[in-house]
């Protein structure tokens, strides 16, 4: 069984943290975020700590108090110093772009792979990598799976769009007969 609901949140400095209700409220240089527990988890700020404590001992509660533990630290890192994912093009011709508010790709189809990206999230494109940015974590990580789905790599050749840490396990083409 995790013990995760048990490790107190530091909160750094830039972020601050309140709690109105069922709700915890953080507050960062650029933006606020909110929490809602619904009264699961009671929840707790002093000395520049965030803690969590289970409301009963069931199965159900603890597993409450894990997650919004882990749910709160990811907004607090989000706020303080924000989450990446880089994303690799593989191909001839495979390229893309940033211009505007949207993430142009040419991916080998007879068209181009537009794909506008959301307010809060920031993109660069350098040479064959796509840097996605942005403070939560959640979005961040479905941007980046939505990208990847337009071209995932294939096993042959690699070609396709893969993250920067994944390795693609290759097959063996075809042989002649001897």
């Amino acid at each position: 069984m995790s013990r995760v609901g048990k490790k107190p949140i530091s909160i750094p400095k830039g972020v601050e943290v309140s709690i109105q209700g069922s709700k915890i409220v953080f507050k960062g240089a650029k933006e606020q975020k909110e929490l809602e527990t619904h009264g699961r988890v009671k929840v707790h700020v002093q000395d520049g700590l965030l803690s969590f404590e289970s409301i009963d001992s069931q199965a159900q509660s603890r597993a409450y108090w894990g997650t919004y533990r882990a749910l709160a630290n990811n907004v607090v890192v989000g706020l303080s110093q924000g989450f990446t994912k880089v994303l690799e093009i593989n191909g001839v011709g495979y390229k893309a772009s940033v211009s505007g508010k949207n993430l142009e790709m040419a991916l080998g189809f007879s068209h181009p792979v537009v794909y506008p990206i959301p307010a809060g999230i920031e993109m660069s494109v350098d040479k064959n990598t796509i840097t996605i940015k942005g403070t939560d974590k959640q979005q961040v990580g479905q941007i980046a799976a939505e990208i990847r789905e337009f071209r995932p790599p294939e096993p042959y050749k690699g070609k396709g769009i893969k993250y920067s840490d994944e390795v693609i396990i290759r097959k063996a083409g075809k042989t002649s007969k001897k």
